[in-house]
């Protein structure tokens, strides 16, 4: 007797549906929170789109000016800025943003509940080389009355007071990752559908990494301390692994373990990567996976910001090599 072949077979979870599941479990949701992710959804599968064909658009190479940080802007940092914040205000959900592409405080909609501190597109400038690069979000609930004007207060909590978090990687896949504190979870966009789907459920960080990730090139400005640990990866034939973009060492020490590095340098005193929109969102995911963030002397989530665009150093990863790493640098 002939089998039947599987037809009609599921093509999974997706995104709108798990925020909406999500959503249900809590009795007092307004909606709005599933709202700004969905819109945040909607920005990244644009861009993913304007990535993509980056190369027959003349979308690579530098837009000619620079950003808040005196770093020079590449054309797809100014578009994935336009695209996020149109998203956004369209969307209704932000009173209020801040950009690593803008200097001051984006005012949107006064009467919406939410703020983003975002990083539109990180690592821009492995554009041009097809490296992976990603765009970085924090969500956070104003603490002034809705319908008021938004104030810098506003915006600069610690980010243990986040209430959600997430990147999305774009490289051979186009990925979505984030959490609402109540674990991690991982999105895969189905190009032919359009839709992201479940494809790493509950995403956990080995306590034992195999991974390290810091820039060797500033090795003679590294201490002594730092040296020692370097030394200590290489001796156990840990494998060194470095991109050059955020998102992309992050993620995959994530899933694989391992601990990515950004101390203090002369050149960056107070470390290069930014609290607000990359540091703060990064250690949110990576501790609700059971993984550890800091600066090298605090818990990264404790850090009280003074500034929109502030810096920070960034020891972040598998558990034990970041308890290793700041046991021998402290």
């Amino acid at each position: 007797m002939a089998t039947t072949p599987d037809l009609g077979k599921p093509v999974g979870v997706t995104l709108d549906r798990f925020i909406k599941r999500d959503q249900d479990s809590f009795p007092y949701a307004t909606g709005e929170l599933s709202q700004l992710l969905r819109d945040i959804g909607l920005a990244a599968k644009i861009l993913n789109r304007e990535i993509t064909r980056s190369g027959l658009l003349d979308l690579e190479g530098a837009f000619g000016t620079e950003n808040v940080q005196g770093e020079a802007q590449q054309k797809l940092d100014v578009v994935a800025n336009i695209r996020f914040k149109r998203a956004l205000t369209n969307g209704g959900q932000v009173c209020a943003l801040v950009s690593e592409e803008e200097p001051d405080l984006i005012t949107i909609n006064p009467d919406a509940n939410y703020l983003v501190a975002m990083d539109p597109l990180d690592g821009s400038s492995n554009i041009d080389v097809n490296v992976s690069v990603g765009t970085i979000f924090s969500i956070y609930r104003r603490k002034s009355e809705k319908g008021s004007q938004v104030t810098k207060e506003d915006v600069l909590q610690p980010g243990r007071d986040q209430v959600a978090a997430g990147y999305v990687l774009y490289g051979s896949s186009t990925m979505l990752v984030y959490t609402t504190g109540r674990g991690v979870n991982g999105f895969t966009h189905g190009p032919t559908i359009g839709e992201f789907f479940l494809s790493h459920p509950n995403i956990k960080c080995i306590p034992d990494g195999t991974i390290y990730s810091i820039n060797d090139g500033y090795w003679n400005e590294m201490t002594d301390e730092l040296h020692s640990f370097v030394e200590y990866c290489r001796d156990q034939k840990l494998t060194a692994r470095y991109a050059g973009s955020l998102v992309t060492d992050v993620h995959r020490n994530l899933l694989k373990g391992g601990i990515y590095i950004y101390p203090a340098f002369p050149k960056y005193p107070d470390g290069k990567l930014r609290l607000m929109y990359e540091a703060n969102a990064l250690a949110m995911i990576v501790e609700q996976t059971g993984g550890k963030a800091s600066d090298g002397k605090q818990r990264i989530l404790d850090i009280p910001p003074k500034d929109f665009h502030q810096r920070t150093p960034l020891y972040i990863g598998s558990a034990n090599l970041v308890d290793m790493c700041l046991g021998m640098i402290s």
